[in-house]
């Protein structure tokens, strides 16, 4: 390493000083900090709804919506009723909206994107105008690329997405501004801004930290948004048909998920307190990056490579019963026992996502020999339900959720793991700004504010001479 004064070498040593007695000091501390116990020793009690769900694990209802719903059981006396799971949109099916474009041979995102900020489907005429404002406005404001993305990379294209969120404040002159009107500009805006700040963010840190050339490309105004993300993402910009109507199909399923999920409630909790869209936002987007919400899909495809590196024969159920079981007792996997890609919060029976992804990614898996990859993860959904039952000795039904079958997707099109996650951000999108509008511009607006219960006991204050 070079340094091009002596000053900025004694500044280079001092802070690496600091930092070394600075962990120094942390490290020490550990012993005292367990002696002293400064977590509570159980965070369930009377009373406490921990993860704001109630003992039989439905959520704690926190307010009402009319943009999703996600139906999963029925409840009878307080207990919970499997059954198949359902998806809406404003009250319209998923699966018809899915059936729908399958049917016409046409993207469906954009549609779904209008179905949710504006609370009704579009005519043809209003779905061709959104559709070239989407496109118009997937650029980026000037030199944005250049001073946010390309000046400070970042491996992880989440945390730069999230970055590049708030730094579109500056680029917005109406910010602050929080009527009707203001917001879903915002938000379309936003959609169409996301995918084209993942493309370039993930080109940054391909050329910077993986020592790969670098290309941009602008995204084209008569492309959809599944297209054009494909067309950003690849070299020679070329894509098949297929691969971008699956691509659309996907971020369909992942335009949103009601009120109640991890990264929504994010958006909704910021919001509440009067705070601008896009702090709101990049809250949501910090929310999803976590391993048990939006980032398992990444951790489907690591437990997927465990999974084919252990068993040698895809076929043998027993073999991957095995398998499964050693991921359960943490002596397979990451170490953290969790089969990921399996059971939901509100799907009981089956996920709809899940089975839509399934369904349809079967002809390109076919198409580029990928089938028995796909059978494997079948298998895995089909067994692990009963490795769940007889290690645990529990009886509630456990489906696959969409997790399980959209990373082998992105994989099917070639997409780096890098992006799994960022491509769920750009798709949940419209739900996000949703959310946020029907939040920001309620009649009775009130910011959210659980309570937490207090255990600790109240101790003197002791002099520091007498420590």
């Amino acid at each position: 390493m070079s340094y091009k004064t002596e000053r900025d070498l004694h500044r280079m040593l001092r802070h690496q000083e600091l930092i070394e007695s600075s962990l120094s000091f942390v490290s020490g501390s550990e012993d005292f900090i367990r002696q002293n116990d400064i977590f509570p020793a159980s965070q369930s009690g009377d009373g406490v709804m921990r993860g704001l769900r109630y003992p039989n694990g439905t959520g704690v209802i926190a307010g009402v919506t009319t943009i999703g719903d996600v139906d999963g059981y029925d409840l009878e006396d307080g207990k919970k009723i499997p059954r198949k799971g359902r998806l809406f949109y404003r009250g319209v099916s998923i699966s018809d909206i899915i059936q729908q474009c399958i049917e016409e041979n046409r993207f469906g995102f954009e549609e779904t994107v209008y179905l949710l900020l504006f609370g009704q489907l579009p005519t043809a005429s209003q779905l061709k105008e959104f559709q070239y404002l989407l496109a118009k406005w997937s650029r980026l404001p000037g030199y944005f690329t250049e001073d946010m993305i390309l000046r400070s990379p970042n491996r992880n294209i989440m945390n730069k997405l999230e970055s590049c969120i708030l730094a579109l404040h500056s680029h917005d002159g109406e910010a602050e501004n929080m009527t009707l009107e203001n917001e879903l500009f915002k938000s379309f805006r936003m959609v169409a801004r996301t995918p084209t700040i993942v493309a370039h963010s993930y080109a940054a840190k391909r050329h910077y930290f993986d020592k790969d050339s670098l290309y941009l490309h602008r995204p084209q105004t008569d492309m959809s948004v599944a297209e054009n993300f494909l067309y950003s993402l690849r070299k020679d910009n070329h894509f098949e048909d297929d691969e971008a109507k699956l691509l659309d199909l996907c971020m369909i399923l992942h335009a949103e998920h009601g009120g109640g999920n991890n990264s929504t409630f994010a958006c909704r909790v910021l919001t509440s307190s009067g705070t601008d869209f896009y702090s709101s936002i990049a809250a949501a987007v910090g929310a999803l990056k976590g391993y048990r919400h939006g980032g398992a899909n990444i951790k489907v495809v690591e437990m997927m490579r465990f999974i084919k590196n252990t068993v040698q024969d895809w076929n043998d159920d027993g073999e991957i019963k095995d398998c499964l079981l050693r991921i359960l007792r943490r002596d397979l996997g990451d170490g953290t026992g969790l089969i990921y890609g399996m059971g939901h919060a509100v799907y009981t029976l089956s996920d709809p996502r899940a089975e839509i992804l399934k369904r349809f990614s079967r002809h390109l898996a076919e198409k580029k020999g990928m089938s028995k990859e796909l059978d494997l993860i079948e298998s895995v959904e089909r067994l692990a339900p009963e490795v769940f039952a007889n290690e645990r000795r529990i009886d509630k039904p456990i489906c696959a959720n969409v997790d399980l079958y959209s990373g082998f997707v992105y994989k099917l099109l070639g997409i780096p793991t890098d992006l799994y996650t960022a491509i769920f951000a750009s798709a949940r999108m419209p739900g996000w700004c949703a959310h946020r509008i029907e939040e920001c511009c309620a009649q009775d607006p009130r910011i959210i504010r659980p309570a937490y219960k207090t255990i600790c006991k109240r101790i003197p204050y002791i002099p520091i001479a007498e420590r």
